[in-house]
């Protein structure tokens, strides 16, 4: 089971949103984030089993329904031996198509699947009208990722494109060791949690799988995530390292799932492929490479009060920054996708393998892929800025894990939705 916690008990009422304890306290899931992780297959699709034991195939997802009746319409599935077309409902708990009372509901009539989040109890059986019994998915097994980093990663997703503007008033009032005092601490909590889900993905996949499944997911973060892990597990590193693997025979394993509306050329999904290519070709054994490089990383927190210039200049960061891109990607891939390589995958794998102390290394690293408003926010508020305090990925993080911090807040004093099978 993948959550970092237990689900707590709830209430029909509540079946929309489950609040679960993580890392630093109780986090929010809700449906519609469940939702979304089906509509874009989010989860191991080759080991998906039904709960009476057929093995299950998504040919297509469905068509999101956001009105009444089931989630998603008109999906083609494969159970078993059999070929389906119909209406698939998801539930975070399996209890919750009795307590919505689906079953005599003639709009789910057309509903082949029922897919919920927590495994049921045991015995557990979803029935449809005259008593017909339809088949169960349970997801949390299949899931890529632990519980609290989807609903950490929704949160950067939804505010990726908000202003900053009540970020500036309601920290503008903070002295300048409280405001650094925040944003280091939420910044130590934001590695913490990358450590976790690193640790988490290295017991699930081991060493070298684990840094090849991150690098493609990072290269195809923000809107090709899924799709780009599903080829991780379809194409494991030794697939590449030849060069014998055609790009085009990639994408076409991957046909239908690629986004590319709203994706700058750079982040095309042939584009990051092709780099993906060329690095596995020539650093054929990077993963090893990275591991033997570790001891030689620099070490430490680095002091509360050192400033990120004065780090870069002490550990020589710049030189570190152009011999990593050079030795473990073949320069391949470089500048700001390159760094969120360093800070998302490298830094917290090799932590999370206890090699060495790498906060202050990871949080003074340069900023990455950061949205241009969070970091106009962070020189507005002074914390970067200046030939001192040049814009670094840990501060990024920790006003982006206040944020996060601050959503949480304010959702768990809205009423909680009833849904709409509710």
């Amino acid at each position: 089971m993948k959550g970092v916690g237990e689900s707590l008990p709830v209430t029909d009422e509540e079946a929309s949103v489950a609040e679960i304890q993580g890392l630093y306290g109780p986090f929010s899931f809700p449906e519609k984030l469940f939702q979304k992780i089906w509509s874009r297959g989010d989860f191991d699709q080759n080991l998906a089993v039904l709960s009476d034991g057929r093995p299950l195939r998504v040919r297509h997802p469905g068509k999101w329904n956001l009105l009444g009746g089931p989630d998603f319409k008109g999906a083609r599935l494969q159970l078993g031996d059999d070929e389906v077309t119909g209406d698939i409902e998801l539930h975070l708990h399996a209890e919750d198509w009795a307590a919505h009372r689906h079953a005599g509901d003639p709009a789910y009539a057309g509903v082949v699947l029922h897919v919920v989040l927590f495994p049921p109890r045991p015995g557990l059986v979803t029935h449809g009208g005259n008593g017909r019994v339809i088949p169960m998915l349970v997801l949390l097994p299949l899931l890529n990722h632990d519980l609290e980093e989807y609903a950490a990663e929704e949160a950067v997703e939804i505010l990726a494109n908000r202003p900053m503007a009540h970020a500036c008033e309601e920290l503008g009032g903070l002295g300048e060791v409280e405001l650094n005092t925040l944003v280091r601490r939420h910044a130590a909590q934001r590695w913490g949690r990358k450590v976790h889900f690193a640790r988490l993905r290295l017991q699930r996949l081991g060493w070298t799988a684990a840094c090849h499944h991150a690098a493609l997911e990072i290269l195809g973060y923000r809107f090709n995530r899924a799709p780009m892990l599903r080829v991780a597990a379809q194409f494991p590193l030794e697939a590449w390292t030849g060069g014998a693997l055609p790009v085009e025979a990639v994408l076409a394993a991957g046909a239908g799932s690629w986004s590319l509306q709203g994706v700058r050329p750079a982040n095309q999904p042939r584009t990051r492929l092709r780099q993906y290519a060329l690095w596995a070709k020539l650093r054929h054994d990077w993963p090893l490479e990275l591991e033997a490089m570790a001891s030689r990383l620099p070490q430490g927190g680095g002091s509360v009060e050192a400033t990120t210039a004065g780090y870069r200049r002490l550990q020589g960061l710049v030189a570190w920054r152009r011999r990593l891109a050079h030795e473990l990607c073949a320069d391949a891939v470089t500048g700001t996708r390159f760094d969120n390589l360093v800070c998302d995958g490298f830094l917290p794998l090799l932590a999370a393998r206890a090699v060495g102390q790498l906060g202050g290394l990871w949080f003074h690293w340069f900023a990455g892929d950061v949205p241009p408003h969070l970091m106009r926010a962070l020189r507005e508020l002074g914390v970067t800025g200046g030939h001192l305090q040049p814009a670094c990925h840990g501060a990024a993080q920790g006003l982006l894990g206040w944020l996060i911090e601050r959503e949480s807040r304010a959702a768990q004093l809205q009423p909680t939705p009833l849904g709409r099978g509710a």
